[in-house]
């Protein structure tokens, strides 16, 4: 199953932030690979969403920049900048609070997520 991208949007912010606390630094197309990889390709990211969250999280003052050449080919990396470190840590936090908040409000049973009561 390929998760929406309604569900995507809303933590796609959180999500470049932790893989960029975990790279290091990383240029776009490896960050949509690296998301595929980690999720066995439930989560797919295009560059249409993934370069506004960039870029977003870039003007925020969150993420630093850097080009280097490859060949002839011009490659951005992106990493996090001190601000943007400490705001990776809040944001992960929040996220994670509110998946804890949403399997009490679905009743989802952790030990089996596929089962959720509704009455």
């Amino acid at each position: 199953m390929i998760y929406s991208s309604e569900l995507i949007k809303g933590t796609l912010k959180t999500i470049v932030l932790k893989l960029l606390a975990d790279n290091k630094k990383m240029y776009g197309y490896e960050i949509t690979q690296k998301v595929k990889e980690l999720t066995g390709d439930k989560i797919q990211i295009t560059e249409g969403a993934l370069y506004p969250s960039l870029h977003a999280l870039e003007h925020e003052g969150l993420l630093t920049t850097e080009t280097e050449f490859i060949g002839k080919r011009v490659r951005k990396y992106y990493s996090l900048s001190p601000t943007g470190k400490v705001k990776t840590k809040e944001k992960v936090s929040e996220l994670s609070d509110f998946m804890d908040t949403m399997k009490a409000l679905l009743n989802v049973d952790t030990a089996n997520p596929a089962v959720t009561t509704i009455k």
